[in-house]
């Protein structure tokens, strides 16, 4: 149903399927037309004794994320979470859908912050969190370089293009290419230990040199010799880990906790995800104005954490959500309409505004780390000077910024007093349900006709394989838009009477008019006209630039 509108056009694929874990009970669904395979599925409920409960799982899956790869744009990517149940498979199925050449990363996240009593064995406290792209054309985006990595930078040798971090110039291989001696600042020869190698080939070791860019210790007569990079000509922040610790990404403890501060004390789904951890994919893989889909919308936490990136930084992500099970209107949409709206709740909220592990480095640099402190209070709308007790008048996030420094970690946290009600984040949502399918039978039939909406986005999408763009106001009746190689043309009404009349027919008058209105764009793409019946010959239609697609004629006949 997505498809028509949004094939191509998603940014962000974020999915957190059913794990297959034996203990779900229920069957897994499928518009399967086999019915075989219909009742293999619908009628076999899944549990651990279940010898085929992995094939089933697979038979879920396939299908949608063939459909989900196709929503994709090229620059977009899936991001997947699961445990050990099905991980292994999941990478087989996800390297044969996109290609290996597209696996971007299996992330281990520390899903649990504590092993938990009831563990037997080893305790599993991480899941697994897949990500593929629809092709190269993917960038992902860099995180912001630490405190602690800055720290790294220094300028022993006061070299005017300022900071730089000494990195190993030999490799621990030996290559006969880059075995050779150079010389040191005191004119000693030094060559590789034995074993290994340099990292540069000569002519760049020869750069390197002449562009002061070898750092061989403060009296110039080391040994080892290392290369300067400088952090002005460094990314502008540092790539992702494939370790992502609860403190980065949050833990279904969290997860739990926010669910039950907006659902009044109460969780009513089993098994939510952290907001945390979808901010994390959002700033890794989507952009200020991206669109995000979640196909297995569970509690809302991904539109939830739209919401919030758009709070922050005035962005307009927007979500698309799917959810099947009945609880679609009362939980799924119902949490995105009270992040949206605000909700009832009493007690105190906190959110750390900033956090940094303080080193021995940076407390040369207190007045740097201060100044943030400062920056952070006077974004949230604080005096210059207050660390805690007094709010501006303006001040809308919180009532107080704390200040702490705890295990060598500051952190900088904004606290609010709620009595009443958490304030909600802003934006707006549709909440739609599938209408009638477009049924080839229903058609011939005539028992159901689809609006003109609905049967032009699908018939645009089967002659174009593109999604139906918006009409610019003033658009010629019976257009639909606006392809690559073509314009396309409905001849359509949901009324047999009037798909029966010579009004629905395409006729040499029609075909002039089509011809007329290329001409006067200076158009020289050709139409194609979907319509239950033409009154022109094939060398009309050629001559005025005209294809014919009939809709079904059975259709139209009289019962």
């Amino acid at each position: 149903s997505l498809l028509p509108r949004y094939a191509g056009a998603v940014d962000l694929i974020f999915i957190d399927p059913p794990y297959n874990t034996g203990n779900e009970g229920w069957c897994y669904s499928d518009g399967v037309n086999s019915p075989i395979m219909k009742e293999w599925l619908s009628t076999n409920p899944v549990d651990g004794e279940d010898m085929l409960r992995h094939d089933k799982w697979l038979c879920m899956m396939w299908p949608r994320l063939v459909l989900l790869r196709e929503l994709l744009s090229k620059r977009g990517s899936l991001w997947m979470t699961l445990d050990d149940n099905e991980v292994h498979r999941a990478r087989m199925v996800m390297d044969e859908i996109f290609g290996d050449d597209n696996f971007l990363a299996s992330i281990v996240w520390q899903s649990k912050d504590t092993p938990g009593n009831n563990s037997e064995g080893i305790a599993q406290t991480h899941n697994h969190l897949l990500a593929y792209r629809k092709s190269p054309l993917f960038e992902g985006s860099l995180l912001e370089r630490s405190e602690d990595q800055i720290a790294n930078y220094t300028n022993q040798d006061g070299d005017k293009r300022n900071e730089w971090l000494a990195a190993p110039l030999t490799r621990g291989e030996h290559r006969d290419r880059d075995y050779y001696p150079i010389k040191n600042r005191a004119g000693r020869e030094v060559w590789p230990p034995k074993g290994s190698s340099w990292r540069r080939p000569p002519a760049k070791m020869r750069w390197l040199a002449l562009d002061n860019r070898i750092w061989w210790g403060k009296d110039g007569d080391s040994d080892f010799p290392m290369e300067k990079k400088f952090l002005s000509e460094a990314k502008a922040g540092v790539v992702n880990q494939t370790w992502w610790p609860y403190e980065f990404a949050g833990s279904t403890r969290n997860a739990g906790a926010e669910l039950k501060e907006i659902f009044g004390g109460e969780k009513p789904f089993d098994t939510p995800k952290p907001l945390l951890l979808l901010e994390r994919v959002l700033e890794l893989a989507a952009d200020e104005n991206s669109l995000v889909l979640d196909s297995f919308a569970g509690s809302g936490t991904t539109a939830h954490a739209v919401l919030r990136a758009n709070a922050k930084d005035g962005g307009t992500r927007k979500f698309i959500l799917v959810e099947g099970e009945d609880y679609a209107d009362t939980l799924t949409a119902e949490r995105v309409r009270r992040a949206i709206n605000g909700y009832a709740w009493s007690g105190t909220q906190r959110e750390t505004l900033l956090e940094e592990k303080i080193t021995f480095t940076q407390f040369k640099k207190a007045d740097e780390w201060l100044a943030k402190i400062e920056a952070v209070k006077a974004k949230e709308g604080f005096a210059k000077g207050d660390l805690a007790d007094r709010a501006m008048t303006q001040h809308k996030r919180f009532d107080k910024i704390n200040v702490k420094i705890e295990d060598g970690v500051l952190r900088v946290e904004g606290e609010r007093r709620i009595s009443e009600r958490a304030p909600g984040l802003g934006g707006e949502f549709t909440y739609c349900t599938l209408g009638e399918p477009v049924e080839l039978e229903k058609l011939l039939s005539g028992e159901r006709l689809p609006a003109f909406d609905a049967l032009g986005a699908w018939l645009f999408y089967t002659a174009t394989g593109g999604t139906l763009p918006a009409l610019p106001k003033g658009a010629a009746p019976w257009y639909l838009g606006e392809a690559r190689d073509k314009h396309v043309w409905l001849l359509y009404r949901p009324d047999l009477a009037f798909l029966k009349s010579p009004e629905a027919a395409l006729t040499l008058t029609l075909a002039k008019t089509l011809h007329g209105w290329s001409a006067a764009r200076a158009d020289r793409k050709a139409h194609l006209v979907f319509a239950p019946a033409k009154y022109l010959s094939n060398r009309q239609l050629l001559d005025h630039g005209i294809s014919f697609a009939p809709l079904p004629f059975a259709l139209y006949r009289e019962s």
